[in-house]
């Protein structure tokens, strides 16, 4: 029902910014929650950011508060990430993580979410 490309991803020095974007095509997208997860070489996929359908309600790893913020937009069928302040740890490739409904604990799996973009590369230099 739901199919999801990021973008935005590159190259930058640390203490930069990159803003990610993830477009959805679905006419169900706004009822979704949303959420971007990381997965570098030889790492295991880890919560990034979520938020709620209406946007209301956001939360973030401890690990990226006061750094990262998501957003959405459902007139535009589009979630962002705005990274700041990046650091060479944030080198991962980024997913965009769609599922219709979740709650507690399960909103922070990776294996909660069914639908999945392709990912996009962020890669942050010394």
């Amino acid at each position: 029902q739901v199919q999801l490309v990021e973008s935005g991803g590159g190259l930058v020095q640390a203490g930069g910014s990159l803003r990610l974007s993830c477009a959805a095509s679905g006419r169900t997208f706004s009822t979704y929650v949303m959420a971007w997860f990381r997965q570098a070489p030889g790492k295991e996929r880890e919560f990034v950011a979520r938020i709620s359908w209406s946007g209301g309600s956001t939360y973030y790893a401890e690990s990226v508060k006061g750094r990262f913020t998501i957003s959405r937009d459902n007139a535009k069928n589009s979630v962002y990430l705005q990274m700041n302040s990046l650091k060479a740890e944030d080198t991962a490739v980024y997913y965009c993580a769609a599922v219709s409904s979740c709650s507690g604990y399960g909103c922070y799996e990776a294996s909660r979410y069914n639908y999945w973009g392709q990912g996009t590369q962020v890669t942050v230099g010394s």
